[in-house]
């Protein structure tokens, strides 16, 4: 064998040195592997779902088929996050879906709860940014407050929410419909039962209100930020089991 050299001698050193590396890292002799990448729940979300034309309904929408055991249960986004949270929960519970008309400053003030909503499998939509009488107002006024509540749904969502309702009206004036439209919006979402919750009428009106007008296809109009409707709502969905009646997403309604 030749002569070994300092050079020859370093480099042994230095493939000793990386062996005795890679052995203090394993465990039990394991092959090191790539981390694995991140499971699909880890991930970030995509957009959520964006309006979505409905070829033969009207630009405004009060009720479903007729022909179909569903409703859809609407709630105007508002007030107190703890009883948003408590109605969602109820809901889920009871294995309903729902839809929120959320207010453009309600989402500033809570803007986890956009996503909140949406993980829980509910639509999420537009009700203006100041929740105003929308109808009243100027074309430039009614403009800003859709897109005012479009622009913060699409930052915190990724899209503007499958729905449009006016504030403090049942009905969209045809100015505010056609600015909804040139939004984004293709329909308008009105109802056709309106449970009165934000009248505080306390919970076992609400129940006869929203069980007596009930049927298939309807969209009940209910509230965020009252008690009534949170004691309200368990009763409501057990009777609408009862008669068979899902109560779904208005996008599922109207599919």
């Amino acid at each position: 064998m030749g002569r070994v050299t300092t050079t020859d001698r370093r480099a042994v050193l230095r493939a000793t040195a990386g062996l005795a590396f890679t052995a203090g890292c394993a465990t039990s002799g394991a092959v090191a592997r790539p981390a694995p990448s991140p499971s699909p729940s880890a991930r970030r979300p995509g957009p959520a779902p964006g309006p979505r034309r409905f070829p033969g309904r009207p630009a405004q929408l009060t009720h479903g088929p007729r022909t179909r055991p569903r409703v859809a249960l609407t709630f105007h986004g508002n007030g107190d996050p703890a009883t948003a949270t408590a109605l969602l929960r109820a809901a889920e519970e009871h294995g309903a879906h729902v839809t929120v008309l959320a207010v453009g400053t309600w989402l500033d003030e809570h803007p986890g709860l956009a996503r909140r909503i949406l993980d829980g499998g509910h639509d999420l939509g537009n009700h203006t940014l100041h929740h105003l009488g929308v109808n009243d107002m100027s074309e430039a006024d009614a403009l800003a407050e859709i897109e005012g509540c479009a622009d913060r749904l699409r930052r915190l969502t990724g899209s503007i929410g499958s729905w449009f309702r006016p504030s403090r009206a049942a009905r969209a004036s045809p100015l505010v419909e056609g600015l909804a439209r040139r939004v984004g919006y293709p329909h308008v979402l009105s109802y056709d039962v309106d449970s009165l919750d934000f009248t505080s009428p306390g919970a076992p009106a609400i129940t006869r209100k929203v069980l007596g007008e009930v049927r298939n296809g309807s969209v009940v109009s209910l509230h965020f930020g009252y008690a009534d409707t949170v004691a309200a709502l368990p009763a409501v969905l057990e009777e609408l089991d009862r008669r068979g009646l899902a109560a779904v997403t208005t996008t599922e309604l109207f599919s």
